[in-house]
Order: structure tokens, then sequence, then C-alpha cells
């Protein structure tokens, strides 16, 4: 199963302060608007996503369709796949994606640990 471009999504207190930190670690600005309270930081193929109160925790996240520099990839999977195949192995879901519609969609779940998995297809 492919799941495309992976990162973290970071629930930050303070999006310049975190900007910051993550700049002399390496960190670029990739994409996002401070303006609206999320960045995206790269380094090399490295994601890191940086919100202000826009969720509690933090979330793993995966992009079907996209790789590490949000470019279209020719295959992937398509999230109402992943979904089908997720519930044949029996795990249970946060949310789910319509699976009578297409294109851009996206499904919640979480590992046996309580750590929020996102997939969210752009495409």
């Amino acid at each position: 199963m492919k799941l495309g471009a992976f990162s973290v999504s970071l629930n930050v207190q303070d999006l310049q302060v975190s900007s910051k930190f993550y700049e002399s670690l390496g960190f670029e600005i990739f994409a996002g608007s401070a303006d609206k309270n999320y960045l995206i930081m790269k380094n090399g193929n490295a994601l890191i996503g940086l919100f202000q109160g826009m969720f509690q925790g933090n979330i793993l996240t995966f992009n079907p369709g996209w790789d590490e520099n949000a470019q279209n990839l020719e295959e992937f999977n398509d999230v109402r796949e992943i979904q089908k195949h997720l519930k044949k192995e029996n795990i249970s879901l946060v949310s789910e994606a319509d699976e009578n519609s297409s294109g851009p969609a996206s499904l919640m779940l979480s590992d046996p640990d309580g750590n929020m998995i996102l997939i969210d297809q752009h495409r």
C-alpha cells in the first residue's frame, strides 16, 4: 500500500517560536501561512507541519498521491482503497472518506497507543 508523503503535524503553542526553533535545526518554510496559523517546514525530505490552535495533540500525516515536494505521483493508492483495506483488517476508523466519492478526501484512525493518524488526499 502506498500512503504517499509523510509528515508529523505538531500542535504548537506559539507558531513564531516553533518556526524559529525548527529553522535552527535546518528546516525552511515550505508551505502554509502564519496568517492562517500553520506552516509546513521542510528539511530534505523530512516534513513537519506546525499548527497553532487547530487541533489537540500531534498527528502522523500521510498524503496519498503526493511526494514530499507536494508533487503528484503517477501511481498511488486512493484514500478510499486504503480505507477498504483498513476495514478488511478490522481497524477502527475515527472518521471515514465517502466511498462513493472521488478526488480529495481523508480518513483518521489511531494506533494502539492512541497516536492519531491522518490520511489526507488532496487530489
